[in-house]
């Protein structure tokens, strides 16, 4: 039996968008409170019994987040040209926190990325081999 540990820390950030390609009120530019968790997994916990410090993965989380707050996300990239959904914002963001987990233990890999853009819909990326 092998043990996976699997820790998880959420962040936000306040923005607007429009979605590109679609026809109806999306199209329009509106805003939401995005609402973004990110899982990281592992097996070996490290001197002080922790997989990951819950404080360190939402630093990285912020870090990641931190160019869409308070904007306009179809002005910042990858969204001047790639239309904003939770789907894209989601994948970026992964992406994003993925170039940055060199920073957390060895053999701690990043699970997935969630995006919500209200209380009752999310997003959920994960990239598989």
């Amino acid at each position: 039996m092998t043990e996976v540990f699997e820790i998880r820390a959420s962040a936000h950030f306040d923005a607007a968008h429009w979605l590109r390609d679609y026809e109806g009120p999306c199209a329009r530019m509106h805003g939401h409170s995005f609402q973004v968790e990110a899982a990281v997994a592992g097996s070996q916990l490290g001197p002080a019994q922790l997989l990951v410090d819950f404080h360190d993965l939402r630093r990285l989380l912020e870090e990641a987040i931190e160019p869409f707050d308070h904007n306009c996300l179809n002005e910042v990239e990858p969204f001047t040209g790639l239309s904003p959904t939770s789907e894209n914002i989601a994948r970026h963001i992964y992406r994003a926190l993925a170039e940055r987990l060199p920073r957390l233990p060895d053999g701690v890999r990043l699970s997935w990325v969630s995006v919500s853009e209200s209380p009752d819909t999310k997003v959920v990326y994960r990239e598989e081999a």
